[in-house]
């Protein structure tokens, strides 16, 4: 049962309805995660923009897939993680890559475990990464901008792993069938 309020159109504050309305229309349903985000219409605002920002940043949708995960898997996002599971198939991304993300286990490409790996240190080091971290994602072939766009990954992925935590957001219906529940140490 979530701990916070799961608002719907109807009793979302205000300033939140048009924002609620937005992720019907993109959806065809208010996620849940979007319905507690909307007890502080600021914070679903910036969800959202995040969330468009990083979609649209010069990660691929394999790369994408890899930040997310590896950041919802790191901090055990019982909601993020079968999401993001779902949105990964409908991205077309290799079912050996998502599961890979779920369980732990090593990517079937140095470039992406490098990715996986850069975001990880990231994520558990709160950005304090080695310079030789650094050489070694770039080269693996990424640049600057990649190094920041983790942070904008990071960002949006803070919001929803927090709330989700705080809320026990519960799954929606449509990533059901991808629960997730942590048995090992990230890789």
């Amino acid at each position: 049962m979530s701990t916070l309020k799961l608002h719907t159109l109807e009793t979302a504050p205000e300033e939140g309805k048009d924002l609620l309305q937005k992720s019907q229309n993109a959806y065809g349903y208010i996620p849940n995660l979007h319905a507690v985000l909307a007890g502080a219409p600021g914070l679903l605002n910036a969800y959202q923009n995040l969330h468009e920002l990083f979609v649209n940043s010069s990660f691929n949708n394999d790369e994408l897939t890899v930040v997310w995960q590896t950041i919802n898997v790191a901090h055990e996002c019982h909601y993020c993680v079968p999401a993001h599971t779902a949105i990964a198939h409908s991205m077309k991304v290799d079912n050996e890559i998502i599961e890979a993300l779920r369980n732990s286990t090593k990517l079937p490409s140095e470039k992406l475990q490098v990715l996986h790996e850069t975001t990880l240190s990231v994520v558990r080091n709160r950005g304090y990464i080695s310079k030789e971290e650094v050489e070694v994602f770039y080269a693996a072939g990424y640049e600057e901008r990649q190094l920041l766009e983790i942070i904008l990954g990071l960002s949006q992925k803070v919001i929803s792993n927090y709330v989700n935590h705080i809320a026990a957001t519960p799954i929606d219906p449509s990533f059901q069938k991808f629960a997730w529940k942590k048995e090992n140490e990230i890789a």
